[in-house]
């Protein structure tokens, strides 16, 4: 084959091909351009031929030039170019080498990548709206918490948040966990007042504050002379006063043996006789319980129906306790301390070592003990200030032995700062923004910022 026929055969391939390429000796002259080329930068292909790509960035054809950088680091390059219609261009040089193994040629190629930056920007964006929404949406779900005396900044709080509200919207019997103290009642509640029946009746029984004698009279009602001392009206019982709400049974482990067979009854058939009755009275409830004994365990040893606790255990939610839930202790002392101040007409406020010593306390009363310490701490102190000398003496004394070492070499200042570091680099780890942060610990935006810059925390 004659050369002149290679050359245009190999011409011929390379105009039709749709890519843009470029070819150039390591001066930057221009030796072979495909149709393409030209097209994008809006020239005629071959009148690139010829021409010195140093010229051309000059003219402001494209910008930056590729064979420099390709002749000076020997290898394959990529970067993005610019070129004079505004186009984004994800260029790629390749060295090719002679018969001696020097470098004498660059060959590059291109592609317009301008509408995929216009998606990326767009993405960009809608990722910071959304982010922006999130937060929003956020910040009203807290307010919505805060309102109903929640706080759910924990990883842990937040599924049980996530379960509450799946189950407000649906009547599915719920049975709520948990020691005593953590706040059992206010979660049932909080279901309650996000469900259809929210304007309905919210009946709570404490099935372990009844006295076994009283309870089918109280549960039930009873009709007029059913008894003797018995109202002559007769009275409703509690279960009828669910009807169109809900019936939260609380303490549902301490019921005896023969009263599970009548609340399962209810349950199963949603009707029930009041004491000396004969008529049976229809009732609409949902039903959500709650419990701070093992189940499992009182069935095993014969002191729960296996029965009822299938009907009571459809969705179970067990709520942690405070000492596993830390990251809420601190907006929960916040929100106490407010709601206590403007119950008393006192504002109050509390030195930075109250909270330290609050916050290595184990709280086994949970949020009750917590909420009756921060109102002891609202009435008793004499000034606006509540310092160390007016909390209890078994919380003063219940620093962990970390702690105490800590203090035996740090004065207190030092320790209070090593114990806020410490609670800040965990908070920077977990949220995403410094707004989350405050939100999570309770204080203000500018003050996280603030004490970030003040421990050198990026």
């Amino acid at each position: 084959m004659s050369p002149s026929l290679k050359w245009n055969e190999n011409e011929q391939i390379l105009h039709s091909l749709k890519d843009d390429i470029l070819v150039t000796n390591i001066d930057g002259i221009i030796l072979k351009v495909s149709e393409v080329t030209g097209k994008i930068y809006g020239v005629e292909s071959e009148s690139l031929i010829g021409k010195s790509v140093y010229d051309l960035e000059a003219q402001g054809l494209f910008s930056p030039i590729l064979t420099p950088m390709v002749v000076k680091e020997n290898k394959k390059i990529t970067f993005v170019q610019t070129t004079n219609k505004g186009k984004k261009l994800l260029v790629t040089g390749i060295p090719v080498y002679n018969d001696k193994g020097e470098l004498y040629r660059v060959v590059s190629y291109s592609h317009d990548i301008t509408e995929l930056i216009k998606y990326k920007d767009f993405l960009l964006n809608m990722e910071e709206e959304m982010d922006r929404v999130k937060s929003e949406l956020e910040h009203l779900r807290s307010k919505q918490l805060h309102d109903a005396g929640i706080v759910a900044n924990s990883e842990e709080m937040k599924k049980v948040i996530s379960t509450a509200l799946q189950l407000s919207e649906v009547d599915v019997n719920a049975l709520i966990l948990g020691e005593s103290g953590v706040g059992k009642s206010l979660l049932a509640k909080f279901i309650h007042n996000k469900s259809h029946r929210k304007n309905g009746p919210f009946i709570e029984v404490n099935c372990g504050a009844i006295p076994e004698s009283l309870f089918e009279a109280e549960l039930f009602g009873y009709e007029p002379g059913a008894f003797t001392g018995a109202n002559q009206k007769g009275k409703r019982g509690l279960i009828e006063l669910s009807n169109g709400g809900t019936l939260f049974l609380d303490e549902i482990g301490e019921l005896s043996l023969p009263h599970q067979v009548k609340v399962l009854k209810v349950i199963q058939e949603k009707q029930f006789y009041r004491v000396g009755g004969t008529k049976p009275i229809h009732v609409d409830f949902r039903l959500i319980s709650a419990t701070n004994k093992d189940l499992s365990k009182a069935i095993t040893e014969k002191l729960f129906r296996e029965d009822l606790y299938f009907r009571l255990n459809v969705v179970p939610v067990t709520i942690p306790p405070l000492r596993k839930r830390t990251e809420d202790i601190v907006p929960l002392i916040h929100l106490l301390l407010q709601k206590f101040g403007e119950k008393y007409n006192r504002e109050r406020k509390l030195d930075e070592a109250v909270i330290h010593h609050l916050l290595h306390y184990e709280w086994k009363g949970n949020v009750r003990e917590l909420i009756n310490i921060m109102e002891r701490l609202v009435v008793i102190s004499p000034s606006t200030l509540i310092t160390v000398e007016h909390l209890p003496e078994h919380i003063k004394e219940a620093l962990p032995s970390t702690a105490t070492h800590m203090t035996e070499s740090l004065n207190l200042k030092e320790t209070l700062e090593e114990t806020e570091k410490d609670i800040l680099l965990k908070a920077r780890k977990r949220y995403k923004t410094t707004v989350q942060m405050a939100q999570a610990l309770g204080i203000s935006q500018p003050s996280i910022v603030r004490k970030m810059k003040k421990y050198h925390i990026i």
